[in-house]
């Protein structure tokens, strides 16, 4: 047996925690005038001790601006979304701190230990969980991810001594002895694993564990020195900032959009007598897919009055309303302006045999956010990238994803917007942003052919729908959704 290592004097650390603990208060202070939250991941061996240091955290922190959390296996609602689902909705909003005792590495490591995953699998999740972590530090959230190393030695110790006192014998399972006995098998995973998601804006720090003391005050001072560096980062990126003209990024995309045909036309006896064919079509077709065990998501864009409404009730009329939820999409709330853009979507995304219809999506941020400046250009440049990591989740999950974008010329909606200010009940869905948003038509031409360019995928395909004639919107709509809808089930 080795010699326990000599701990810090209890005396040297009371004094140094006082001054810690002063300074972590300040931070929380300080944090609630920055824009961005802190993800502190506390991660290691069984025995490393992330439990007790959590609690001193927790001591030390003022409550009111900490949010803990601990993830254990899935539930089944959670099987029954997209594997991170269950981390999105439940991250800290912006000028908080989210202490993570238990993440999303802790079931990747609790199922090595089991041997239900071959190594291929392990490297899959861990890239899985570096686009993530990359897409929350892209958007500024601060990531601090520390590993509790541990000898086997010393955590053989640990556990002993746990054991062995009544008051703690129930902390010891027979799973921490077993993690014990494969200790050298599962520090070579999470070697692995660290080396696959440590990445600029979320390193790895090991952190000897030994000794408790000399733990606490480290990570205390190691989380305050992250925090400073991410403020004079995040003043650099809003000084560097500046106002940009709208130039085209894939003129490929801009030149679809203006090529669209968009005199059809269908008569009102041609429509009344396709309607029903193509509704009971999709009828079918959602109630197999939904059936099936998977899910869908159909996201709806378009121009002010190109009549996505009016596509949504012809679509949803076809479908009983206790599988499906309408989502109208507006500007976001206080509380969503300071989580990350996604994260209200991420919320909203149904569950397996479920169906969702957005009207208007998570495109508003290569769209109206970037016209209008409500984010800066690195972060709307960055969202095609981010938008397509996030589809092909959904998809990868089992997930339909159906998106569309309705256009009609400028003179047709310029005639819809006097219309409605012209009929009573239709008035109310005018203001004086829809005229704003007209006049800047040119730059919002431009991303969407951007949009359209550079998230048309071949499992996420974007669908153009002529708007021009309400009808054959709505049809067309009614067409291609069966369609997808029925390789979706054929693949």
């Amino acid at each position: 047996m080795g010699k326990t290592k000599l701990r810090m004097p209890k005396r040297t650390y009371q004094v140094r925690a006082t001054r810690l603990r002063e300074q972590l208060v300040q931070l929380q202070v300080e944090l609630k005038h920055v824009p961005f939250k802190v993800l502190l991941i506390l991660a290691g061996p069984e025995g490393a001790g992330r439990g007790n240091l959590l609690n001193t955290l927790a001591e030390w922190l003022d409550p009111r601006g900490v949010e803990t959390f601990s993830y254990h296996a899935p539930t089944d609602e959670e099987l029954a979304h997209p594997h991170q689902w269950r981390f999105w909705r439940s991250l800290p909003g912006i000028g908080r701190i989210g202490l993570y005792a238990g993440s999303w590495y802790t079931e990747t490591l609790r199922e090595e230990a089991r041997s239900t995953r071959a190594l291929g699998h392990i490297v899959e999740e861990a890239e899985r969980i570096r686009d993530f972590e990359k897409q929350l530090a892209d958007g500024g959230t601060l990531i601090v991810k520390i590993w509790l190393q541990i000898s086997q030695e010393a955590q053989g110790r640990r556990l002993r001594t746990l054991r062995a006192d009544p008051a703690t014998a129930w902390r010891v399972s027979d799973e921490d002895w077993h993690h014990h006995r494969i200790y050298q098998r599962l520090a070579e995973t999470a070697r692995l694993i660290r080396e696959k998601t440590d990445r600029p804006g979320a390193r790895w720090t090991i952190i000897d564990s030994e000794d408790e003391r000399a733990r606490d005050l480290e990570v205390g001072r190691f989380l305050l020195t992250q925090f400073r560096q991410q403020q004079r980062r995040m003043a650099r990126l809003v000084r560097a900032a500046r106002p940009r003209r709208v130039e085209s990024l894939r003129p490929s995309g801009l030149r679809r959009l203006q090529t669209l045909p968009l005199d059809q036309d269908l008569t009102e006896k041609d429509y009344d007598s396709l309607r029903e064919k193509w509704l009971g079509r999709l009828n079918r077709a959602v109630r197999a897919t939904l059936e099936s065990g998977r899910s869908i998501v159909f996201a709806f864009e378009g121009w002010d009055a190109a009549g996505k409404g009016g596509v949504i009730r012809r679509l949803t009329s076809a479908i009983d309303p206790r599988d499906y939820r309408v989502i109208p999409v507006a500007k976001p709330t206080a509380e969503e302006k300071h989580a990350h853009y996604l994260w209200r979507f991420w919320r909203d995304i149904p569950r397996n045999g479920r169906m969702v219809v957005f009207d208007r999506s998570w495109y508003g941020r290569v769209l109206v956010e970037r016209i209008e400046g409500f984010c800066r250009e690195d972060e709307w440049q960055r969202a095609y990238a981010e938008i397509n990591e996030f589809e092909q989740q959904l998809s990868a999950h089992g997930t339909v994803v159906l998106k569309y974008w309705l256009h009609v010329s400028h003179a047709e909606q310029l005639r819809r917007f006097r219309e409605r200010e012209a009929t009573p009940h239709k008035r109310h869905k005018m203001n004086h942003e829809d005229w704003r948003n007209r006049r800047q038509r040119g730059a919002y031409e431009i991303a969407v052919g951007d949009m359209l360019a550079l998230t048309d995928k071949e499992r996420t395909p974007w669908h153009l729908v002529p708007a021009d004639n309400k009808r054959y919107a709505r049809l067309e709509v009614l067409r291609s959704a069966s369609r997808q809808l029925e390789a979706a089930l054929e693949q």
